[in-house]
């Protein structure tokens, strides 16, 4: 495993700097987590990084890979995965469906193999359906196995769209948001899931979250956004204590 360093980064919408000059470094088997006022930048930052934007200048390197120019299905492959704010599910299949068509790009066989269904083709549908299982339990999915997601409650949702990036074997997890909108139970239970993720799995995680006091309890560094720009990194107890923190989430005296 390697660092995800992010260098100098910057983007920009129409002369808006959505992020400005930003500088991050994320450690191996680590939980780092990116926090900052709405609109301060960080689901931009993620989409730097898993290939949905480019920055305007600036680096992104996992290891000796340069993620800065890489398409999502590039920057996939590299062993980054990510859970979205938004869920990106496709609400009328079924839970198992959902993961295995999350496996497609694993499914590495030529046409003739595909037809025959023999051989190659057959031991990597094996293999897919086995890891897609091994989530699934992991996941404690499998009351819901065979559920259409469209009727599952909110909070079963966003653990399928955190399995759904489970599937791919990820080295680096990005959850943008995995906690919004649930009730404390699925608070809990999804807390659980990150932390056992990160040491069962060994995944480096790149949490952005606006429960600060979940940030604070599970996270090994935190990173501060405000308008785009850094204004603070550190263990929690130092982000904690840092004035230019404190004045961006509840403002001067």
């Amino acid at each position: 495993m390697h660092p995800l360093i992010i260098s100098d980064v910057t983007l920009t919408f129409g002369g808006l700097k959505a992020l400005s000059g930003v500088a991050m470094r994320f450690e191996p088997g680590t939980i780092t987590s990116i926090i900052g006022p709405n609109g301060a930048g960080k689901t931009s930052l993620l989409n730097c990084i898993s290939g949905f934007y480019h920055p305007d200048q600036g680096d992104i390197h996992y290891g000796d890979q340069r993620l800065t120019d890489a398409a999502p299905h590039q920057v996939a492959k590299m062993g980054i995965a990510r859970a979205f704010q938004n869920l990106e599910l496709f609400r009328g299949m079924t839970v198992l469906d959902n993961l295995l068509l999350a496996r497609h790009s694993k499914l590495k066989y030529n046409l003739l193999q595909a037809v025959v269904f023999i051989g190659k083709a057959a031991r990597v549908e094996a293999e897919n359906r086995r890891t897609v299982e091994e989530v699934i339990d992991f996941m404690e999915l499998e009351p819901y196995r065979k559920n259409t997601v469209g009727t599952l409650s909110y909070g079963i949702q966003k653990r399928v769209e955190v399995a759904r990036a489970l599937t791919m074997e990820p080295q680096v997890l990005l959850l943008d948001e995995p906690m919004a909108g649930m009730n404390i139970e699925e608070k809990e239970d999804m807390v659980r899931f990150v932390m056992d993720i990160q040491k069962e799995r060994n995944a480096t995680i790149i949490l952005v979250e606006h429960d600060l006091g979940v940030v604070m309890d599970i996270s090994d560094r935190i990173h501060v956004l405000d308008f785009g720009e850094m204004i603070g990194s550190g263990t929690p107890a130092e982000v904690a204590r840092n004035p230019k923190v404190i004045e961006a989430y509840i403002g001067k005296e």
